[in-house]
């Protein structure tokens, strides 16, 4: 067995990918091996759907926290103060931050969740908080991390581990 062939056959167990070899005289310059990938297989594992879960779960608390405090009346009087907002958004707002960490947690259309909380989130960076500074007094590092978080969740979407998965009949742009 050649090097080149030994390192494809590493590359093929470690990566779990089926290919095929062809050699050729008329490819010198890449030593007559060229490898083409038919089939890549991501060997996918439990420690994954933990970890979507998990980040769901964290995401969706969070907002179910921040979302019930702002049922509190005294909500009503930031809004109105420093935000210069009417006293009828304290409800909606509330709603925008509660009902999607509901649905991130079971699992269920968490693209379009993670979608709203991350239009939240970027209006508490720019709006609430004025982007001033990142650490410190008014700093928005928490906010970031909950932003990038959200984005985690529309990209990779629930994972199995959620209703979404459960339900095959639904489409994949609700999951």
């Amino acid at each position: 067995m050649t090097y080149s062939r030994l390192f494809l056959s590493t590359i093929k167990s470690f990566l779990h990918i089926k290919c095929e070899i062809i050699d050729t005289n008329s490819l010198k310059p890449l030593y007559g091996l060229v490898v083409l990938l038919t089939e890549a297989v991501f060997h996918e594992n439990k420690l994954h759907d933990i970890a979507h879960m998990g980040i769901r779960a964290a995401i969706g608390v969070i907002f179910i926290l921040h979302g019930t405090g702002k049922f509190n009346p005294g909500f009503v009087g930031f809004l109105t103060g420093p935000l210069g907002l009417p006293a009828e958004m304290q409800i909606p707002i509330a709603l925008a931050e509660t009902i999607p960490g509901i649905l991130l947690i079971i699992g269920i259309l968490s693209r379009i969740s993670s979608s709203l909380l991350s239009i939240i989130m970027l209006g508490a960076i720019f709006y609430v908080k004025g982007a001033a500074s990142i650490t410190g007094d008014g700093g928005i590092e928490f906010e970031l991390i909950l932003l990038a978080s959200n984005l985690v969740i529309i990209v990779a979407g629930p994972g199995r581990i959620s209703v979404a998965h459960a339900i095959k009949k639904l489409p994949r742009f609700l999951h």
